[in-house]
């Protein structure tokens, strides 16, 4: 770590192959989701890159520190999901046992309805799983603009879906 630190970036393929399959495994055996688990792995290195710097020998073994970011952002995930699905189960990744295929078709229709400037911000945070400041940066807007391009979406959505199934369906 101390080479990846001082510029050898070379390193950091080392310390990516010796570790991603150690991360994973973690990952997905407490989540038993291959493709979030990934995405956990992918953004624990990311996270290493960006605060390279941070990471001081004297505090622990690099493995435990990359042990420390992947959960952490593991667990923030799983919340921010957890949190979505009691409000809104139409919005989270969806997954092929969940609904009928109706019901996705539904939810994909009225997301395509939203006004693009909405549509985006619904996409990156919910299926993208990307925090506001990030999307914020995305688009080039502020971070309340996303806040209430999301409010205004999660509104129409659910204004659409309800009325979907308060009419009357044809035989």
């Amino acid at each position: 770590m101390t080479a990846y630190q001082n510029g050898d970036d070379e390193a950091l393929e080392g310390i990516y192959t010796l570790l991603k399959q150690s991360l994973y495994s973690f990952i997905f055996r407490y989540t038993r989701d291959e493709q979030l688990s990934v995405d956990i792995v992918q953004d624990t290195f990311v996270k290493l890159q960006r605060y390279k710097h941070n990471y001081n020998p004297r505090n622990g073994k690099l493995k435990s520190y990359l042990f420390q970011i992947a959960y952490r952002l593991m667990i923030t995930r799983l919340n921010r999901r957890k949190k979505w699905r009691s409000l809104l189960p139409f919005l989270t990744p969806i997954q092929s046992e969940e609904f009928h295929h109706s019901d996705r078709m539904t939810i994909r229709e009225a997301i395509a309805k939203l006004p693009e400037i909405q549509r985006a911000v619904v996409l990156l945070f919910y299926y993208h799983d990307l925090p506001l400041e990030e999307i914020a940066k995305i688009l080039g807007i502020p971070i309340g603009t996303v806040k209430s391009r999301l409010y205004t979406a999660i509104k129409r959505l659910k204004e659409e879906l309800e009325g979907e199934e308060n009419e009357p369906r044809s035989l």
